[in-house]
């Protein structure tokens, strides 16, 4: 049984039950690696990481550093000499701090690899209408996201998932990953599995505003897979009488009709559609610039179409 010192990098809250389950599963985490505290909000106070809370609350030195590559920044690494690093939801890191551990370094993924490589894997995977997904943990090595697997845990994506339904199941799902991942790290007893290379890969690149607008003329699975993909985060918007229009909750309805693509319909009370190529989006909850987001029969009582 190795006696494992171990480092921990995460930063949003996707990270926190990973590290969580291990503090309280006994296992001795000597510092904790997370983002610079950001201005937020209004009054543009420092707001912290929710990694850096948990850490807090466990009482597990924090370092934050701005430059993973800083001589400093590595040199206190070095000074709790962990043998086991964990990342979870943090940036890329350089190979002088992954490949200082005596055992490694692994990462968390939220995606069957090889499949979804990349910085949004969970969005993609609804984009793509897939059925499956799930996590992995694997070795970190130069290549993002093709090191050695450890383990994976499948997951079922349901017909009405959103981002955020399965994010939360994928994070609770990647807790208990994690710990299965240490546990047998420290019985000495894992495997180490080569990604296979073979199969056509599926990316999941990072999502900017440009990548979230609707196009209507698509069929509507396609439409509304793309519309859960990216609900709540960042959302699927469009244009609604020339203002921004983003859309959470919808409901397909495949039919033929006249009506050009991304034309609306309405009868003013209770219903809001959108034409596809091969039938309609039906919205339930949306939120128009400006306004907050809201059921569409509230939004149709205060924007008269």
């Amino acid at each position: 049984m190795q006696d494992l010192r171990i480092i921990y990098m995460g930063t949003p809250d996707f990270a926190v039950p990973s590290l969580e389950i291990l503090v309280e599963n006994g296992f001795n985490v000597v510092a904790v690696i997370t983002a610079p505290d950001k201005p937020k909000g209004r009054g543009q106070q420092l707001a912290t990481s929710p990694v850096k809370d948990s850490a807090v609350k466990y009482n597990i030195p924090v370092l934050q550093p701005t430059n993973l590559k800083s001589p400093d920044f590595i040199e206190e690494l070095r000074i709790y000499n962990a043998n086991l690093q964990i990342v979870v939801a943090f940036r890329m890191l350089p190979e002088v701090v992954w490949d200082m551990p005596e055992i490694g370094t692994f990462n968390l993924h939220a995606s069957l690899l090889p499949q979804y490589r990349g910085a949004a894997p969970i969005n993609w995977a609804i984009i793509n209408g897939e059925k499956e997904t799930g996590v992995t943990t694997f070795f970190l090595k130069h290549e993002i996201d093709t090191g050695q697997i450890i383990f994976q845990e499948k997951e079922p994506i349901n017909e009405d998932d959103t981002v955020g339904d399965l994010y939360g199941r994928l994070m609770q799902k990647g807790a208990q990953l994690v710990l299965k991942t240490v546990k047998a790290i420290q019985a000495e007893d894992y495997p180490q599995i080569e990604q296979d290379e073979s199969v056509e890969i599926k990316h999941a690149p990072k999502i900017f505003r440009e990548t979230c607008e609707i196009n209507w003329n698509q069929p509507t699975q396609r439409v509304y897979d793309f519309i859960r993909g990216l609900s709540p985060y960042p959302a699927a918007w469009t244009t609604l009488n020339g203002k921004n229009l983003k859309i959470y909750i919808t409901k397909p309805v495949v039919k033929p009709h006249s009506k050009n693509a991304g034309e609306y319909s309405t009868d003013g009370k209770s219903y809001l559609h959108f034409a596809t190529n091969n039938g309609f989006i039906d919205v339930k909850e949306l939120q128009l610039e400006g306004k907050k987001r809201m059921e569409v029969e509230e939004f149709l009582r205060g924007n008269k179409l």
